[in-house]
C-alpha cells in the first residue's frame, strides 16, 4: 500500500470503533476522523488520507448499506480487510448511578446490537451519528439522565466511567470493515494455500436465466462465492446490482474465466479489489 502522509481516514469521532480498528490494523498510522462516509471517502480521494477504514457488514447488525452504494461509485479500490470482535460499555458521566439513566444514546446499529439492556431498563434509545459522538455529547451535555454506548476508549477520552461491561446482547458481534486506497495493490500469493479474496459488482442483463448463467462460471470452475447481496439502485425496483466476494485472485486462470463468463451476460462488471483475507475469516 502506497503511504504519502500516514493519515487513515473513518466515519466518526475519535474512540469510536472504526477509531480503534485503524489503531489496531495501522498503529503506526494517524486516524483522521470525518463525519460522514462520503467524507471519508473523499479524504481518500483528494489525497488528504493515504487509506480509509470503512464498517462494511457486522453479523448482527448486518450489512452497511450505505456503502454498498457509496463504494461503486467511488474510485476507490479495497485493499484490505479487517475484522474486529466488537464489545460496547454502558458509560455515564462520573458518579451517576444506573437508576439515575433516561435516555441511551449510540450509533442506530449500536442500539441495535444491545436491544437487551436498554429494553430490560426501560430506557429511550436515542440514535446519535456514532458510537463515540455519543459519549462525546454525554459528556459535553453534562445531564445525569444521559448514559452512552460506546468502546472503552471512548470512555477514557471523554472522561466517562463505565457501569455495565460488555452489554451487547451477543459474544459473536464482529464487525467486517474494508480498507481502501487511491490506487490498486492486489498482493501476490506467498504461498499456494494463501487466501485471496476479490470483491466485484454487477449488473446482470435483462435476459432470462441471466444470472444463473453469469454464476453458472463460478461453479464450473470451482470458485467458492463467499458473499452475494443485491440492493436496488437509482430507487428502481427492476434495476439491481449484486456484490459479491470470491475466494480466488484475478491472476488465477479460473478466476478469469469465470468474470469473462459473467461479462457475457452483464451490463456492467467493475472488481473493486483483490486482497489478502484475514485471519478470522479463515477461522469463523
Amino acid at each position: 500500500m502506497i503511504q504519502k502522509n500516514n493519515r487513515i481516514a473513518f466515519q466518526g469521532e475519535f474512540g469510536a470503533n472504526s477509531d480503534m480498528a485503524c489503531r489496531d490494523m495501522f498503529p503506526q498510522m494517524e486516524p483522521l476522523p470525518c463525519q460522514t462516509f462520503e467524507e471519508a471517502f473523499l479524504a481518500v480521494e483528494n489525497g488528504e488520507a493515504d487509506l480509509a477504514m470503512i464498517p462494511i457488514e457486522n453479523t448482527l447488525a448486518g450489512r452497511v448499506a450505505d456503502i454498498h452504494h457509496l463504494l461503486p461509485e467511488s474510485r476507490l479500490h479495497i485493499v484490505g480487510e479487517y475484522f474486529m470482535p466488537i464489545r460496547f460499555q454502558l458509560m455515564v458521566l462520573p458518579g451517576v448511578a444506573k437508576d439515575e439513566i433516561r435516555t441511551v444514546h449510540s450509533h442506530i446499529h449500536a442500539l441495535g446490537q444491545c436491544r437487551r439492556i436498554v429494553r430490560m431498563n426501560g430506557w429511550k434509545p436515542v440514535i446519535a451519528g456514532d458510537t463515540a459522538g455519543a459519549a462525546k455529547l454525554v459528556a459535553e451535555t453534562g445531564d445525569r439522565s444521559m448514559a452512552a454506548l460506546a468502546p472503552r476508549l471512548a470512555a477514557d477520552l471523554y472522561g466517562l466511567e463505565i457501569i455495565a461491561e460488555n452489554v451487547e446482547d451477543s459474544e459473536s458481534n464482529v464487525t467486517r470493515f474494508v480498507i481502501l486506497a487511491r490506487e490498486e495493490d492486489v498482493p501476490a500469493r506467498k504461498t499456494p494455500d494463501d487466501v485471496i479474496v476479490t470483491t466485484f459488482v454487477f449488473n446482470v442483463r435483462n435476459i432470462p436465466a441471466a444470472l444463473y448463467k453469469g454464476l453458472g462460471g463460478f461453479a464450473t470452475n470451482g470458485i467458492n462465492m463467499t458473499k452475494l447481496e443485491s440492493y436496488q439502485i437509482g430507487g428502481k425496483f427492476f434495476a439491481t446490482q449484486f456484490y459479491a466476494d470470491i475466494e480466488g485472485h484475478p491472476d488465477d486462470a479460473n478466476v478469469r474465466r469465470a468474470l469473462e463468463e459473467l461479462r457475457f451476460f452483464s451490463e456492467k462488471v467493475r472488481v473493486l479489489g483483490s486482497y489478502r483475507a484475514h485471519p478470522m475469516r479463515l477461522n469463523m
